[in-house]
């Protein structure tokens, strides 16, 4: 039963990326003019899709590797680590969220 229901998640998950995506791609070709075929909307889906799955391993496999059960910004920034750009996006993201964080928790103080 349970096996179902994670199919059903599963599916209801890859349904709603292949929206996104057609979304995506229709915006794109008409500011840009240009046709894009069923086919090619589903390859650029699984295509993400399968993207998706070896992210969330390598982060498994990271937050296990330092004995926790917890994905971390740590994890994420391990696995942005060889895409210099989305590494400094990521990372100036957090940084951020940190400082805004703190910022806060310094007001509460008061």
């Amino acid at each position: 039963m349970a096996d179902l229901a994670e199919e059903d998640v599963r599916e209801n998950l890859k349904a709603a990326l292949w929206y996104a995506v057609g979304k995506i791609v229709d915006d794109e070709t008409l500011r840009k003019n240009r046709n894009a075929t069923p086919q090619f909307i589903g390859a650029l889906a699984e295509m993400v899709w399968q993207q998706i799955e070896n992210v969330a391993t390598d982060l498994e496999t990271f937050s296990r590797h330092a004995g926790r059960t917890t994905v971390t910004t740590d994890d994420v920034l391990l696995l942005a680590r060889r895409n210099i750009d989305l590494h400094a996006m990521i990372k100036d993201t957090v940084d951020k969220q940190k400082a805004a964080k703190v910022k806060g928790k310094g007001k509460a103080n008061r």
